[in-house]
């Protein structure tokens, strides 16, 4: 059996390989492999324990630093970092190539996510299910905006744009390179990932750092008071979310090489002949493998979340 470390690095390169692709969530990805709770609760730890610091509480910066699990969070950020590194030109020129195909695919993918996240919630009342459709027709118009490419941003724009973007890391459904997009920097910030331009990057990281302090203890707030509610928000969002992965006119959008205005990927429209048969078995495909994955991973999922959960069977 694999080490712990190795399986958790895997996680975070599947995460960081989801959230390369515009429409997909890396958030959706923790949530398949059931380690999105225990995600958002580390990343909370470690903010809490930087608003300590900045307030001059050494003691209780490093008290709270200890209580982060780094065997988790290290090696799951440094799949993410090489899936960055290794797949972004891939899945760029995929997109570029195949973007019905590849837009079937990810739509299996996250509406098989739709489903494991549905299988969380054990009953449903009438306020959860008003915050879903709100947030499902909220996030399928929203995510119809769409902002031609910033020519030359700067500094400040990187950091901006990070601070807003990694909230997607850890929000199923919402992905961050589509924020990017909306932003109109999602071309800028992935020309700096192939230049290798690390003074730009580090920039970007930074804002991408505050962000997700700030955020994560949103969203802890949130899982402790309002879980069911919160969870039927990320299904809605996943549900909207679901527009930018149409495969049909155009998948999820393309991009020219030369930072040129982007097709639009939320066009709605039905296959011509011909152009169906790919992005349906592999949106098939997708579906099953989540489904699956989330079947392997139920148990461990459960004991962590919901341990009362199997006390019932």
């Amino acid at each position: 059996m694999a080490p712990a470390w190795l399986m958790t690095a895997l996680k975070g390169f599947a995460m960081g390989a989801a959230d390369i692709v515009p429409g997909v969530s890396g958030g959706t990805i923790a949530l398949v492999m059931g380690i999105y709770e225990r995600l958002v609760r580390n990343v909370e730890r470690g903010s809490k324990a930087l608003g300590r610091l900045a307030k001059g509480n050494v003691g209780g910066f490093i008290g709270g630093m200890r209580s982060v699990e780094w065997s988790f969070l290290i090696p799951l950020g440094i799949g993410i970092l090489v899936a960055v590194g290794l797949l972004s030109s891939i899945i760029e020129q995929q997109l570029h190539d195949r973007p019905e195909t590849m837009a079937g695919l990810f739509f299996g993918l996250v509406l098989g996510s739709v489903v494991v996240a549905l299988g969380e919630i054990q009953r449903w009342s009438t306020l959860m299910v008003v915050i879903g459709v709100v947030v499902t027709v909220a996030a399928f118009v929203l995510l119809g905006l769409q902002s031609a490419p910033t020519q030359d941003p700067p500094l400040l724009g990187y950091f901006v744009a990070g601070s807003i973007a990694i909230c997607a890391m850890i929000l199923p459904g919402i992905s961050g390179s589509f924020l990017l997009l909306m932003m109109g920097m999602y071309a800028a910030v992935l020309g700096a990932v192939h230049d290798r331009n690390f003074a730009v990057l580090a920039v970007f990281m930074a804002g991408a750092v505050v962000g997700l302090a700030l955020f994560s203890s949103l969203l802890g707030w949130l899982l402790d008071t309002y879980h069911g509610e919160l969870l039927a928000g990320l299904i809605g969002l996943m549900l909207g979310s679901l527009r930018v992965l149409w495969p049909w006119p155009h998948g999820v959008g393309l991009l020219g090489d030369d930072e040129t205005p982007p097709v639009s990927g939320t066009g709605l429209g039905w296959p011509e002949a011909g152009t169906f048969v790919a992005p349906i078995v592999l949106a098939i495909v997708a579906f099953v493998l989540v489904v699956a994955v989330s079947k392997l991973a139920t148990s461990t999922k459960f004991e962590e979340v919901h341990p009362s959960v199997d006390d019932r069977g």
